[in-house]
């Protein structure tokens, strides 16, 4: 019983062992995605302008938000769609 207990703590160790991360990943964690996101970055300086950005006027702005609202308020018909016949409707 007791070379027992010793071989599965010895094999227990030696797993355990063979988990540990290496500290050169460790170091590189993370670099892949910080990379891609600086290459995918048009303007790195732009939060630090702060000047007004060019674009809708605030009224069309909110009329726009608006009836984007109100296109989820009213179902539109949907007879015309393409049916497969499931559902069992003869």
């Amino acid at each position: 019983m007791r070379t027992l207990t010793i071989l599965l703590a010895a094999v227990a160790t030696l797993t355990l062992g063979a988990c540990a991360t290496s500290p050169r990943y460790d170091r590189q964690f993370g670099s892949s995605v910080r990379l891609m996101q600086a290459q995918q970055t048009l303007h790195p300086e732009a939060s630090r302008n702060r000047s007004p950005v060019n674009g809708l006027d605030p009224q069309a702005a909110a009329a726009a938000y608006q009836n984007y609202q109100q296109s989820f308020s009213t179902k539109e018909d949907q007879s015309g769609a393409f049916s497969i016949g499931v559902g069992g409707k003869r």
